[in-house]
């Protein structure tokens, strides 16, 4: 397999170049800013596709040639890109079979990138040829470091549901099960009376009444990963035909909630990723933070490649706010500090036109005499004097279960409650580990478990009887395992486990749940400690009538449906422990102790007493430190000579506010 792109020492800089969009003029004048800035990788070609191929079989690339040969004559490198994300207009035309069609229906219109079926035989000819094209011409040309597979796959046609995509959705699942009968087992479609005859009698889950089967949803969306999955392979196939560079495309962790990037981490040489903040949170830098963790666990604790973020406002949010003084320093080394070995932004020049011209870039409407540009090149400074960090590991303690097909499965119709929503818990128990200095990790519920002294399944709803064994052998190995309600309720089909919940955990916990109480929206319930009248911590939107069958009480319900049964236990078993809560803690008397407690517990080791403002990173023998507050952090236990601003730390490390200091240990 290919290595990493072939680039100078150091973090790769850059981003999106569309030059295709400027008069040849202005070309020069970028590579002159490229160099200013420090940026040594652009990617390029994205949507080129109806420039180099105008008409089907006839290539033109005399505009390309003359954008590599005059990259490389800057010294800037090339992440050369496929530009299948969007066909020409010709090919629409001339394949109008290959068009997306929505679930009630709908052909969908062209004048946008994605408006094409995954699964259609034309496309896959036509992106095959262009491809073909593409990397025979440009696969020694040495402006090129690396191939860029296509542009955020799933982004407008995850699914399709034209008649090409019903039958290649049939065709899989005849793989998949081997007979009918097989499926029908699998879907339990006795209930209904949906029982088919034959593969031909599927379709897919087209609008229609409410309470379609689950079986036939979950693997619907398992079939739309392949098909994009399958697409990838072919392209990045077609180019080692001509190059031994490396090959990936852009991941969009973790907002791209139907494409299972567990499945998509085997297929590419280096994972990248695209991250873009939301700008309406108040807690944006957690949410980032939780992105680049994720990415790191998708690509195996290997370093991974931001491939887009924003120098400032995106455009396609409700409201889209600039960032402010310092906010994209931090944004950018905070990807550096878990893992990233690139920085690179959409884009580069700012558009004039399209759906993206309000867009920040790296070099915007307003020019060089601009903020956004000022701290582009301080960007620039910062990543050369991190080049040292390229290639080193972050390790964790801790990690988070995370798992797309549980993600899917749970936000299905028909739950228990409207509030059940994967990323809610998620995020709840991320924040409050990131506010104890806590680095996780993330995992899917079937890897291997040894390394982590703790592992929290805060949203794992559906789980294979082979993870639920996964999780019970590491806690009797010695691990400690907490896990949110709602959790080991269903297997791989969203069938439920025999017995009572939940299920796959029931011996692991220790317990047993004789029902749910979802709570009416606002409506909380109050928690204690066992015995005690003093009331603690609320939860929220769930609650349960908990059995303990080997477990002991934490915590009980003080008031609600279940006042005076457990609401947090724990469970001793072989060398480990295994903690279950029952409700929706929240807050810093809530979650964060609960939390805490358990860290402890577990033997988690971590940093005290610095506010939870300060994100503190380890990324191999370099300490991270990065201030989200208003107000200068002194952070105690800190020796070494600061990378940044070249000072020798002995003892301690005053972060300025806003500010970012990575040390050397």
């Amino acid at each position: 397999m290919p290595g990493y792109p072939v680039l100078p020492e150091g973090l790769a800089y850059g981003g999106d170049y569309n030059p295709e969009q400027w008069p040849e003029e202005v070309w020069q004048e970028d590579v002159r800013l490229m160099r200013e800035a420090g940026v040594t990788l652009v990617t390029v070609g994205v949507f080129n596709w109806g420039l180099i191929e105008p008409r089907e079989g006839e290539y033109d690339f005399s505009r390309l040639d003359r954008i590599l040969d005059l990259l490389h004559s800057a010294g800037v490198y090339a992440d050369l890109a496929t530009p299948t994300s969007s066909p020409p207009t010709w090919f629409r035309r001339r394949y109008p079979g290959s068009r997306l069609v929505d679930r009630e229906g709908h052909v969908l219109g062209g004048g946008s990138r994605h408006s094409f079926c995954p699964s259609s035989p034309d496309y896959a000819a036509a992106s095959e040829r262009v491809v073909a094209a593409l990397a025979a011409r440009y696969a020694g040309h040495p402006a090129v470091a690396m191939w860029h597979v296509h542009n955020e796959y799933g982004w407008a046609n995850a699914h399709c549901y034209c008649p090409t995509s019903a039958e290649a959705f049939r065709a899989w699942l005849r793989e998949r099960y081997g007979d009918v009968g097989a499926l029908n087992a699998a879907w339990g479609t006795t209930f209904w009376g949906l029982i088919y005859g034959s593969f031909d009698e599927v379709e897919p889950p087209v609008a229609a009444p409410v309470g379609l089967v689950p079986g036939l949803q979950l693997d619907f969306m398992r079939f739309s990963v392949d098909a994009h999955i399958a697409c990838f392979r072919r392209e990045r196939d077609t180019i080692r035909r001509f190059s031994d560079l490396p090959v990936t495309t852009n991941f969009m962790i973790p907002n791209c909630k139907p494409m299972d990037y567990w499945r998509w981490a085997a297929e590419v040489d280096v994972v990248a990723n695209d991250h873009y903040l939301d700008s309406a949170r108040a807690d944006s830098h957690i949410e980032l933070a939780m992105a680049a963790d994720l990415t790191r666990s998708v690509a195996g604790g290997r370093p991974w490649m931001l491939m887009e973020h924003s120098t400032g406002a995106v455009n396609w949010q409700p409201r889209n706010l600039a960032k402010r003084p310092g906010e994209m320093r931090r944004n950018t080394l905070a990807h550096v500090a878990r893992g990233s070995d690139s920085a690179m932004f959409f884009q580069w020049r700012a558009s004039r036109y399209g759906a993206e011209k309000f867009h920040s870039a790296m070099v915007p409407h307003v020019g060089t005499d601009s903020g956004i540009w000022r701290d582009v090149v301080a960007l620039g400074a910062d990543l050369r004097a991190l080049a040292e960090v390229r290639g080193a590991r972050v390790t964790a303690e801790v990690a988070v279960v995370w798992d797309w097909e549980s993600y899917w499965a749970l936000e299905f119709e028909w739950r228990p409650s409207a509030d059940l929503r994967f990323r809610e818990r998620i995020e709840a128990y991320y924040e409050a580990l990131w506010r104890e200095h806590v680095t996780v990790d993330f995992v899917h519920p079937s890897a291997d478990l040894s390394p982590y002294r703790l592992v929290v399944a805060p949203s794992a709803y559906l789980l294979a009887e082979a993870a639920a064994k996964n999780l019970h052998l590491y806690v009797e190995a010695g691990g400690h395992l907490l896990v949110s309600y709602f959790s080991g309720i269903v297997d791989e089909n969203d069938t439920i486990h025999p017995g009572p919940y939940p299920g796959g955990l029931r011996d692991v916990l220790g317990v047993a749940v004789e029902e749910f109480h979802p709570l009416r929206e606002h409506e909380t319930v109050t928690l204690r400690s066992p015995g005690s009248l003093v009331p603690g911590a609320t939860g929220r939107i769930w609650s349960e009538r908990v059995r303990l069958a080997g477990a002991g009480a934490v915590r009980e319900f003080a008031d609600g449906p279940d006042a005076g049964h457990p609401a947090v236990t724990r469970h001793d078993l072989g060398a480990g422990s295994a903690w279950y809560v029952s409700t929706a803690l929240d807050g810093e008397s809530g979650l964060r102790d609960l939390v805490a407690e358990v860290l402890d517990h577990a033997g988690v080791s971590r940093p005290r007493g610095l506010p939870d403002t300060l994100e503190l990173v380890r990324r191999g023998d370099h300490l991270f430190l990065i201030n989200h507050a208003d107000a200068p952090v002194t952070v105690d236990g800190v020796t070494g000579a600061g990378v940044l601003d070249g000072a020798a730390y002995d003892g301690s490390a005053t972060v300025p506010a806003g500010g970012v200091v990575v040390v050397r240990t």
